[in-house]
C-alpha cells in the first residue's frame, strides 16, 4: 500500500478533551482531506488504506457512528468492523485516465452521531503493463542505390499506454552495414523513427534487405514491440557489360561447311531492365575478316560465311563489342586456328611378344612391346595409345613413340586362362584417326589353389550289420588348377578313436567303404578326417569330416534280468536254481506277486518291450502289465489252487521281425516261508533226479560222436596199409581182453544209460588209450561171454536189452548216477 499523506494533524490534546470540546472538533466547518495511492491492476479485495484509524475512529466507535462511503461508482468499500479501505473491483489507469500523467478517483466518506463527510482521493500509480506498439507491422521503402550517405527516412513512431518512465523511451534496428535508425521527439514529447544511411548502397550486392525495427520502453523489465523493414534497392546504369572470357580461342578444321557455328560469346550486366540489355558486334575489323565471319547481334553467336582455306589463312583475330542499353560497351578477342585435315591414320607394330606367362608373374611384368607412328603433322601426327578389354594388363609409354605392355596386377589362371586385348591408337586429329591390333596373352598354371570339398561336413547313415565292402558315401573335391596341379586324390587322414578302421577310402574316385560290418550297439556313430591332395609340387590340400551314424537293427533278443536263471542250467529242468515267489492265499485281485525286468540292447522301436504271459497252471490266476512286467493276481487265491504255480512269460520287443525271449516264474500258494518249504523240498529231488538225466545224455552223446570219428579214422588207416589180416577191435581196456586173443569179437557196444537210451562204442585193436575203463569183476563174465559167442556179443550187439548185473549197470552205480526208469 503507498504512502499517505494528511494535510491536517489533529492535537494530541484533542484526544483527552472533554466531550464538549469532542463535540466541537466534529462540528468543524472545513472537511478534513485523505490521499491514498495505490498501483493498478491490484486484485479485488486488496487493502488500500486505514480509513477508521485515519479519521480517528476507533473500532469501538463504528456501530454508533456508521461509517460509509458515498460515491457515483464504488470502486472501494469499508470494512464495518475496522474500518479499512478495500478495493471491490480492479482498476486499470489506461482505461481511466487514458495519457493522462496523473490519474487519481475521490469520492466522500460519511460519518453519523455527529453527521460529518471527509473527502477520500485515491491515486492510481502506473504499472508497466502495455509493450510499444507498431501501427504497421512492416515498412516498405525503395532507396536508389545512388543515394548519398546520410539520407533520412522516416519510420513514424509507436503507440505506449503507459506513461512516465513505463512509456515508449527510443528505437532499435537489427545490425547492418548500410543503416541506423535515431530518436526523434515531436513537439507534443511523442517519439518517433528515422531511418539513416550510412554507406552506399550496390544493387549489384544486395538487391533487397529485411531489418526488424524495435520500439522499447523504460519499464522494468522493458517490453518491446517490433515491426519489419523491407528496403528494395532500385537500380541504376553503374555496370558496364562484362564477357565471360577476356579472349575465346576456337579452332576451326580447313574442310568446315559455310553456316557452321565458330562459337557463343556472351556478356553479362549487372544492371536491370534496359540497362542490362545487351547487343553484339565486331568492332574495326578488316573487309576480309568480315567475308569469312558474321555475329549475331541478340545471342553472340559468330557463324563462318565462306569456306576455308589452311594454306591461305592459318589463323584469324576478331574484336567483338558488347554494348548495353546505357551507352556502355565492353570488348573481347576472339582467335580463330584453321585445322589442317587428318588423311593419315596411326600404324602399330607389335616388336615382341611373350606367351605363355605364369600365373604367379609378380605386377609390372613386360609381356609386349608395340611401337605406333603416325605420317601426319601437329596434332594429327600426335598419337596416344590405350587398351581395349578387360585384362589385368595395362600400357606404360616409352621413349620413340614406343610403349610396353605389362601385367597390372597378379594374373588368376582359374578365372581366366587367357587375355586378350586390343591396343588402340588415335592421333589427335578431328575427326581422329585410329588403328588397332589384337593380342593373345595365354597364361600358364601354377599350382597356387588347394582342392575343395563340396560340402565342409559329410553326414552318412548306414545300417548294422552290413557286409563289408559296402559303399558308404562318396565325397568330392574340386581344384580349380589343371594338368597334375589339378588331379586330386583321397585319403583318411584321421578321425575319433576307432574310426579309421571301420572304413576306407578309394583314392580316385573318394568313395568310402566299410572295412566291416559295424554293430550300433558297440558304436553308434564315429567320424573320420579324408583328405583331398592335387598332384603339383608343393602339394596342397584340405580336409573335410565324415559323420558315419550307424543304424540300428533289430539283432538283440530281449534279455530277462529279473528272475534270473542260474548259470549253466536249464531253468526249465532246474527249479531249484530259480528264484520263487510266496504268494499268501489270502492275496487279493491285484496282488503284485513279482515284477519281470528285461533289457534290450538295440534302440527306438527295437528296444521298446511288451510282456505277455503264456502258460500257466491257472491262466485266470495270474495276469502280467503290457508294458511294465509286473506280475499281479487276476482275481483272488482260492483253497482249490495249486501250491505250486508255474508262470512262463514271453518279452518281446517292437522290431521288424520281432523278437523275443521267455521268463520263468515259480510261485508257491502259502500263508508263510515255513509252510511253503516242504513244497520246494519235493522240487529240489525232482529237479536234482532231472539234472542227472540231462548230464548223462549229454556225456553219452558227446563220446558216441568221438569214438565215431576215431574208428573212421583207423579203417582209413589200416586200409592205407594194405593188411592182409582183417582188422580186429577190442576195447581200450588191455587187461580185460589180453585172453581174446583172435576170437576177439569184431566189435563191441555198451549201454551207458538205461533203456530206451543207448550208445555203441568201437575200438581198434592196436588202440592204447582209455576212453571208458570197466570194473574189473565183470570183465571175466563178459569175456567169457564174448568167447561163447551168447547173444548179443555179436553184430546184433544192440538189439537185445543188457541184464540187470550187467557192467553197464554197475559203472553207472559205481559213477553216482541216479537213473530213474
Amino acid at each position: 500500500m503507498a504512502g499517505r499523506q494528511r494535510q491536517m494533524r489533529r492535537p494530541e490534546a484533542g484526544r483527552v478533551l472533554l466531550p464538549a470540546l469532542l463535540l466541537c472538533w466534529c462540528c468543524r466547518a472545513a472537511p478534513e482531506r485523505l490521499r491514498y495511492a495505490i498501483p493498478e491492476e491490484l486484485g479485488r479485495g486488496s487493502l488500500v488504506g486505514p480509513l477508521a484509524r485515519d479519521l480517528g475512529l476507533s473500532p469501538a466507535e463504528l456501530p454508533a457512528r456508521k461509517l460509509r462511503l458515498s460515491a457515483e461508482k464504488q470502486y472501494f468499500t469499508v470494512n464495518g468492523e475496522n474500518g479499512n479501505l478495500y478495493m471491490s473491483e480492479r482498476l486499470d489507469r489506461e482505461e481511466m485516465c487514458g495519457e493522462s500523467a496523473s490519474c487519481s478517483v475521490s469520492f466522500e466518506a460519511l460519518v453519523q452521531n455527529p453527521l460529518n463527510v471527509f473527502h477520500v482521493d485515491v491515486a492510481i500509480q502506473d504499472v508497466n503493463d502495455n509493450a510499444p506498439r507498431f501501427l504497421r507491422d512492416s515498412f516498405q521503402l525503395e532507396i536508389n542505390e545512388l543515394t548519398s550517405p546520410g539520407a533520412r527516412f522516416y519510420l513514424g513512431r509507436a503507440e505506449d499506454a503507459d506513461v512516465g518512465s513505463n512509456s515508449l523511451q527510443g528505437y532499435e534496428l537489427e545490425a547492418n552495414g548500410y543503416f541506423a535508425v535515431e530518436v526523434k521527439e515531436s513537439p507534443d514529447g511523442s517519439k518517433f523513427a528515422e531511418l539513416v544511411l550510412r554507406r552506399a548502397l550496390d544493387r549489384e550486392r544486395e538487391q533487397s534487405l529485411r531489418l526488424v525495427l524495435t520500439a522499447v520502453d523504460g519499464g522494468d523489465p522493458p517490453r518491446s514491440g517490433t515491426a519489419q523493414l523491407c528496403i528494395n534497392v532500385t537500380d541504376a546504369n553503374d555496370n558496364a557489360p562484362v564477357f565471360a572470357q577476356e579472349r575465346y580461342r576456337v579452332s576451326l578444321r580447313e574442310d568446315a561447311l559455310p553456316g557452321s557455328t565458330v562459337l557463343n560469346v556472351s556478356a553479362s550486366d549487372a544492371d536491370a531492365g534496359s540497362n542490362a540489355r545487351i547487343t553484339y558486334g565486331f568492332r574495326e575489323t578488316p573487309a576480309k575478316v568480315l567475308q569469312k565471319f558474321v555475329v549475331d547481334a541478340e545471342s553472340g553467336r559468330i557463324t563462318l560465311q565462306e569456306s576455308l582455306d589452311f594454306e591461305d589463312t592459318r589463323a584469324f583475330s576478331l574484336a567483338v563489342e558488347a554494348r548495353d542499353g546505357g551507352g556502355l560497351v565492353a570488348h573481347c578477342q576472339v582467335e580463330v586456328e584453321v585445322l589442317d585435315v587428318n588423311d593419315n591414320a596411326p600404324e602399330i607394330t607389335v616388336l615382341s611378344l611373350s606367351s605363355p606367362v605364369p600365373e604367379d608373374a609378380p605386377a609390372g611384368t613386360v609381356v609386349a612391346l608395340v611401337n605406333v607412328k603416325d605420317p601426319d603433322s601437329g596434332e594429327n601426327g600426335q598419337v596416344w595409345c590405350e587398351l581395349s578389354g578387360e585384362a589385368p594388363l595395362s600400357l606404360v609409354a616409352s621413349s620413340g613413340g614406343s610403349y610396353k605392355v605389362v601385367t597390372a596386377s597378379l594374373l588368376d589362371r582359374e578365372q581366366a586362362s587367357e587375355h586378350r586385348v586390343t591396343v588402340v591408337a588415335r592421333d589427335r586429329g578431328s575427326p581422329a584417326l585410329s588403328s588397332s591390333t589384337a593380342l593373345v596373352l595365354e597364361v600358364s598354371d601354377v599350382n597356387d589353389n588347394a582342392p575343395v570339398f563340396e560340402e565342409a561336413a559329410y553326414s552318412a547313415y548306414v545300417a548294422e550289420n552290413n557286409a563289408a565292402g559296402a559303399p558308404v558315401l562318396r565325397v568330392g573335391a574340386r581344384d580349380a588348377d589343371t594338368g597334375a596341379n589339378g588331379r586330386v586324390s583321397y585319403s583318411l587322414a584321421g578321425g575319433s578313436a576307432g574310426g579309421a578302421p571301420y572304413v576306407s577310402v578309394e583314392a580316385q574316385s573318394g568313395a568310402l567303404y566299410a572295412q566291416r560290418s559295424f554293430d550300433y550297439e558297440q558304436c553308434r556313430e564315429f567320424a573320420v578326417v579324408v583328405q583331398a591332395q592335387d598332384g603339383g609340387a608343393p602339394v596342397r590340400s584340405s580336409t573335410a569330416t565324415v559323420r558315419v551314424f550307424v543304424l540300428d537293427r533289430n539283432d538283440n533278443a530281449p534279455r530277462v534280468l529279473w528272475p534270473a536263471v542260474a548259470s549253466g542250467e536249464d531253468p526249465d529242468l532246474a527249479p531249484a536254481a530259480s528264484p520263487f515267489e510266496v504268494v499268501p492265499r489270502s492275496a487279493e485281485a491285484g496282488y503284485l506277486v513279482a515284477k519281470v525286468v528285461a533289457v534290450d540292447a538295440d534302440a527306438g522301436r527295437n528296444a521298446w518291450l511288451s510282456y505277455e504271459l503264456v502258460q500257466a497252471p491257472e491262466p485266470a490266476l495270474f495276469r502280467v502289465g503290457l508294458h511294465s512286467g509286473e506280475v499281479r493276481t487276476a482275481r483272488a487265491v482260492s483253497e482249490r489252487d495249486a501250491a505250486k504255480q508255474r508262470l512262463v512269460a514271453v518279452v518281446t520287443d517292437h522290431g521288424q521281425p520281432a523278437l523275443s525271449a521267455t521268463a520263468t516264474l515259480h510261485v508257491v500258494l502259502a500263508e508263510s516261508l515255513q509252510e511253503a518249504l516242504p513244497e520246494l523240498s519235493d522240487r529240489d529231488a525232482v529237479s536234482e533226479l532231472a539234472s542227472d538225466l540231462n548230464l548223462i545224455l549229454v556225456v553219452a552223446l558227446a563220446a558216441l560222436c568221438l569214438f565215431f570219428v576215431f574208428t573212421v579214422i583207423l579203417i582209413l588207416f589200416f586200409k592205407c596199409r594194405r593188411s592182409r589180416s582183417p582188422p580186429v577191435f577190442i576195447t581200450s581196456d588191455k587187461e580185460m581182453y589180453s585172453t581174446l586173443g583172435s576170437k576177439a569179437p569184431y566189435n563191441y557196444c555198451n549201454s551207458t544209460l538205461p533203456l530206451p537210451y543207448s550208445y555203441e562204442v568201437c575200438l581198434a585193436s592196436e588202440s592204447g588209450q582209455k576212453d571208458f575203463t570197466f570194473l574189473r569183476p565183470a570183465a571175466a563174465a563178459l569175456s567169457d561171454r564174448l568167447l561163447a559167442g551168447e547173444p548179443g556179443s555179436g553184430t546184433d550187439f544192440g538189439k537185445d536189452p543188457p541184464s540187470p548185473g550187467s557192467s553197464a549197470q554197475i559203472m553207472c552205480k559205481k559213477s553216482n548216477w541216479d537213473l530213474v526208469a
